[in-house]
């Protein structure tokens, strides 16, 4: 993979990241502000990579790590935009062709958690396996697989949020937060649901509070589908939700009940601290993962 001087992305629902440079230890510059209209938000983005390129000159490429439903295809007529997203202003919206038009390079585009892996498979938590599962836990639910470094595609892409979960209604008659699905993962463990479950936000919530024993067993379950049919080497959980240190012993274990010894590997019998792990990279995978997507073109 290369090292060149390229520009970064992390367009999050919430905000985007931009930024340029080599990797971790040469990011020469960044810029963050909120997502608004596709019009404004892509402009101030424009308008970093133009005062960046007057500095550092023109970058070889751009990644883009994208909230979604996305379409990743470089084929497809619709490649480059985001699709059925309840996100107002954003259904429909090219998000590519703006940015290729404008600084005239060529432009990459994946999910926001696809290029959070690639991050963490290159420079983070993932470097040295083969096959590593990325999933983020915070205002939704996402998931990516690197399988030698280079996402998992398909008809699209992974929607690893919107799998069905096994729901104890009498234990948790919670309906679900999902506008599509209801009480799917992301329906069920992300931070809106478990603000709206309990009356109060996820940060409120004390470490001792019922709400992390629940949310812990859905994530649980989430990740002894993942297992099993996946087979990662490594798994990484990153989001905001995950930033309460207590979840991560008690997915653990969790996951180890829940596998009942099915899978004799040493990672998850003797090994699973090490096994499940926050991302090396923290809340700079996303665009640091763009970084490193933009190499991938100009390898």
């Amino acid at each position: 993979m290369s090292d060149a001087y390229v520009g970064g992305i992390e367009a999050g629902g919430t905000k985007f990241v931009c930024a340029v440079g080599t990797g971790p230890d040469d990011v020469r510059a960044e810029a963050r502000f909120p997502t608004t209209t596709p019009d404004e938000t892509i402009g101030r983005a424009l308008a970093f990579f133009r005062e960046q390129e007057a500095r550092f000159g023109p970058p070889a490429a751009i990644g883009i790590g994208s909230f979604g439903p996305l379409d990743p295809n470089s084929d497809s007529p619709t490649f480059g935009s985001i699709t059925s997203t309840p996100k107002p202003h954003w259904a429909n919206a090219d998000v590519v062709g703006p940015i290729r038009r404008a600084l005239g390079v060529p432009v990459g585009f994946d999910t926001d958690v696809n290029v959070a892996g690639l991050g963490e498979w290159r420079w983070g938590a993932g470097r040295g396996y083969g096959t590593i599962l990325y999933l983020t836990i915070g205002t939704g639910v996402g998931g990516g697989v690197l399988v030698d470094g280079r996402p998992l595609h398909g008809l699209l892409h992974p929607e690893m949020g919107h799998i069905p979960l096994p729901h104890d209604w009498a234990a948790d008659p919670y309906k679900g937060h999902c506008p599509f699905h209801g009480d799917c993962l992301e329906g069920m463990a992300a931070g809106p649901a478990i603000g709206e479950r309990w009356g109060r936000p996820a940060v409120e919530l004390p470490p001792e509070h019922p709400a992390w024993e629940l949310e812990a067993h859905y994530l649980a379950r989430a990740l002894q589908g993942f297992i099993c049919t996946l087979s990662p080497e490594r798994i990484i959980l990153g989001g905001g939700v995950m930033e309460q240190p207590q979840l991560f012993p008690l997915v653990r274990a969790k996951v180890r009940e829940y596998l009942n010894g099915y899978v004799q590997s040493p990672a998850i019998l003797d090994a699973i601290d090490s096994y499940i792990v926050p991302p090396g990279l923290g809340n700079r995978a996303g665009v640091l993962g763009a970084i490193a997507q933009a190499q991938m073109m100009v390898a």
